[in-house]
């Protein structure tokens, strides 16, 4: 079968296989979710007795269910991620969400829970990551596994309208329109993250850069912020798959 639907299912499995070659995923933790559009459906990222982790998923780990989490297309032996609530009371009550990601980034962990703050401390070095720091990012304070719809609703409430929430103690929940935005939404704030853990560990202050800085950064539109920079972390990972199966 071939198709739209088809083709997102093919992108859920992909990103999460980049998340997974850049960091932002270990082993068998996180997940990404894509809205079936003019659906209460979503495929997402499920687990089978042949779970090998997110660098290897395969589309047959992506599976269609509703938003709380039930679907034939289970049959029988995929498992929806614990907490599914995440993605389907964010799909719920956002109905321009596409895409949903929830990743365990370790920069972005301890950032969390040393409460170090996100600030625009570079600009044309990742135009992206800065103004997500001129943003603010939410903190949701509570690091409980969030299983229960009742459980995702503070989550919620924390993040707001914004397209990324850092979960304390826990990891990330990111959001775009599409898959390639929330994916490389993820990226880009790995970088700040990074960033910002790695100048703490300089034991200097860095400063924000100035406003007349930021008023000469142009936006550089989806196709360049989000779709080459897919293709490219497609690419990257397809040139890994074939080292790897190199005798």
């Amino acid at each position: 079968m071939s198709g739209p639907t088809e083709d997102i299912r093919q992108k859920v499995a992909l990103s999460c296989q980049i998340l997974a070659m850049e960091g932002l995923v270990d082993d068998i933790l996180g997940h990404v979710s894509a809205r079936i559009a003019d659906r209460d459906e979503m495929w997402i990222r499920c687990r089978s007795p042949e779970e090998q982790g997110l660098r290897y998923t395969t589309v047959d780990a992506i599976r269609r269910v509703d938003f709380d989490g039930k679907g034939s297309d289970l049959e029988g032996r995929y498992r929806v991620p614990n907490e599914l609530p995440i993605h389907g009371e964010i799909f719920k009550q956002r109905p321009a969400v596409g895409c949903v990601i929830h990743a365990h980034p370790k920069e972005a962990l301890i950032c969390g829970i040393t409460g170090l703050e996100f600030r625009p401390i570079f600009g044309a070095f990742n135009i992206q990551a800065m103004r997500m720091a001129l943003d603010g990012i939410p903190i949701f304070e509570r690091s409980y596994l969030v299983n229960r719809a009742e459980l995702a609703a503070p989550l919620i409430e924390a993040m707001g309208e914004k397209n990324i929430c850092v979960m304390k103690g826990h990891g990330i929940t990111v959001t775009g329109n599409s898959i390639e935005e929330a994916t490389v939404r993820a990226l880009n704030f790995n970088t700040l993250a990074r960033a910002t853990l790695q100048v703490a560990h300089t034991g200097r202050k860095a400063a924000d850069i100035t406003p007349e800085d930021i008023d000469r950064l142009p936006d550089l539109g989806s196709t360049f912020n989000d779709l080459w920079v897919w293709r490219y972390y497609a690419k990257k990972l397809q040139e890994e798959d074939s080292l790897l199966s190199r005798p």
